[in-house]
Order: structure tokens, then sequence, then C-alpha cells
């Protein structure tokens, strides 16, 4: 038991790193990540908070991945996916929160912009390996990708790369018509694009390795 507590408390940490880390690359300046551009331009030209949309956008996701699964899931699938509604909620409340704490950020200059994304990127990977490793549940956006892979027999990771155009291109042309300019995406969207799976694959494989994990976990069982 005390293992599993502690798989989703390793899990949450995950959602709270991912969050911040991805309200430090909005705060930055630069632009936003391709799994939050159209959720930020909805925050920007709305009542919708940062939070709020992306929360309203996994809903979304979570409804497409039950007809994406249709007729070809298991029970096992079904349970996956609502799984993902329960974790949809504090990791909206997260983003708000991170962003209320940030909203004194100031950027000064290009430098200090850049090494805010550079932090965000980063907090963002550490989050991205936490959710992975205790392997107790997956977020919508990953869900909807493993899905689609599914569904149309193509690469997980081609549909991840098509995916993230996909909401990026979204993110631009709503942008655009709801005010006439285009807004979050810029260099700062490709940097955290290219980089942050880098980052993942060296938390996953040099940091958060599963022989730590477990020193972690029995250090804490055996207190």
């Amino acid at each position: 038991m005390k293992n599993l507590i502690l798989r989703y408390l390793i899990f949450s940490i995950g959602l709270y790193c991912l969050s911040l880390g991805m309200v430090l690359i909005v705060a930055s300046s630069l632009g936003t990540t391709p799994i939050s551009s159209l959720n930020y331009v909805l925050s920007l030209n709305t009542p919708l908070t940062l939070g709020g949309a992306t929360f309203i956008f996994n809903m979304v996701l979570i409804i497409g991945q039950f007809l994406l699964a249709w007729h070809h899931a298991s029970k096992k699938d079904y349970i996956e996916i609502l799984l993902q509604i329960p974790f949809s909620v504090p990791f909206s409340i997260f983003i708000d929160f991170n962003m209320w704490l940030l909203e004194g950020l100031h950027i000064l200059n290009y430098a200090m912009a850049v090494f805010i994304l550079m932090l965000g990127c980063i907090i963002q990977g550490i989050g991205v390996a936490l959710e992975i490793k205790p392997n107790v549940a997956m977020m919508s956006a990953e869900g909807f990708v493993k899905y689609t892979s599914r569904r149309f027999s193509r690469p997980f990771g081609t549909t991840k790369v098509l995916f993230d155009i996909s909401l990026v291109i979204g993110a631009v042309i709503l942008s655009w018509l709801m005010a006439g300019k285009i807004d979050g995406v810029r260099e700062g969207t490709v940097i955290a694009a290219l980089i942050t799976g880098y980052i993942v694959t060296f938390m996953t494989t040099r940091i958060f390795t599963r022989a730590n994990l477990r020193k972690v976990t029995f250090g804490f069982i055996n207190k």
C-alpha cells in the first residue's frame, strides 16, 4: 500500500512540475509549449484562465479517446481513459496557482527570457519523467496520441509530432481569428518542442532510474 501511495505521490509531483514548467515557458514571453498553445490563446481571448482552458481541452481529448477506442478497447483501456479525469482537475489548479505565483515576474531582457524558457523546459522535462516512471496513469494528450496511433496503425512518435504541429497551427489560426494577431507561438515554442524530449530521455535513463526510485521507495517504507 505504501508503494502504491508513493507511486501516486511521484505522479502528482510530476504533474506539479509539468504545470510549473509550462507556466515558466509562458512567463518567458517567448511562446508556449505546443500542447498548451491552443489553451493559451483561449485564455488570452476569453474569460477562461489558462488552467480552465486546459481542463476543457483535456476533457475534449478524453472524449476523443473514447471515440477512437470505440469497439476496439478493452476494460483496461476504458479505466485508463477514465483515470485521466481526476488528474486533470489538480493539474488545472496547479497551472492557475503557478500563474498567480509568477504573475509578478518581469522579464528585463532577452537573456533573462531565454533563461526562464530553458528553466521551464528543464522543469517540464522533470515533470514528464516523473509522470512516466510510476506507471499509474496517463495524461489526456499522451492518451489521445496513443489511441490515435493505435486506431490508424501509425507509430506513436510520428503521431505525436503530427499532433503537436496540428496544435500549433490551430493556435496560430485561432489567435488570428480572435485577436487579429499571433499570440503564444514564437521561437520558444520551437525550442520547447525540440529539447523537451531529450531532457525527458536524460531524466528517465540517468536520474529517475528504477534503481534510484527503488532506493527512495524502500527508504520511505523502512521509515
